[in-house]
């Protein structure tokens, strides 16, 4: 190899190339790309161009706009279906407790030990079915009185200081669902 010519190294091939013919395809490539572009400005009219890519938009926003339209109409009715079906799991799940009431209605049996008996296993089964369903009790046994919880319907007096704030008698159980109160303890509070 001469001095002007360099060995370049491309994935595993070597290459001499002199200066010249080197800086003879920088030209050459230089000039092609400058006739294209000149070909392109000549050829393309800027307002034929504007209105193109108008159109195009055009297009892009009418599809988007009649996507968007269709998954609003989607979304309200999977909505509505929710809704509407939204509590099958729920009786579903309690459609097993009322036939044990009807089978406990048809029994004739007058002894009234087998009847409570009857009647607190389905109680059991029903508070059972609602703990699956994530519905819980809210405790009022010796516990402070809370506003997100309780509803004071009484307040009774002279119940000393220990008992001042806290709960003394439930008159309605509250229930949660899934940790949102949907029915509040209602509660007498010592004074």
């Amino acid at each position: 190899m001469s001095k002007k010519e360099k060995n370049i190294k491309v994935e595993g091939e070597e290459l001499g190339l002199n200066n010249e013919e080197k800086t003879q395809n920088e030209t050459e490539t230089q000039a092609e790309e400058t006739n294209e572009e000149e070909a392109t400005v000549e050829e393309v009219d800027p307002l034929t161009a504007a209105q193109t890519e108008a159109e195009q938009w055009k297009d892009k926003y009418i599809r988007l706009a009649a996507e968007f339209d269709n998954y609003k109409k989607r979304t309200l009715k999977e909505k509505s279906e929710l809704i509407l079906n939204g509590s099958e799991k729920s009786i579903s799940a309690i459609l097993p407790i009322l036939d044990d009431f009807e089978r406990a209605t048809a029994d004739k049996t007058e002894d009234p030990q087998a009847i409570k008996e009857g009647y607190e296993l389905i109680f059991k089964k029903f508070l059972k079915t609602l703990e699956n369903l994530g519905v819980k009790k809210i405790e009022t046994d010796d516990a402070d009185f809370n506003v997100d919880y309780h509803e004071a319907i009484a307040m009774v007096p002279g119940m000393g200081d220990d008992k001042k704030g806290k709960v003394i008698d439930c008159v309605q159980t509250g229930y949660t669902l899934n940790d949102k109160v949907i029915r509040h303890a209602k509660v007498a509070v010592g004074q």
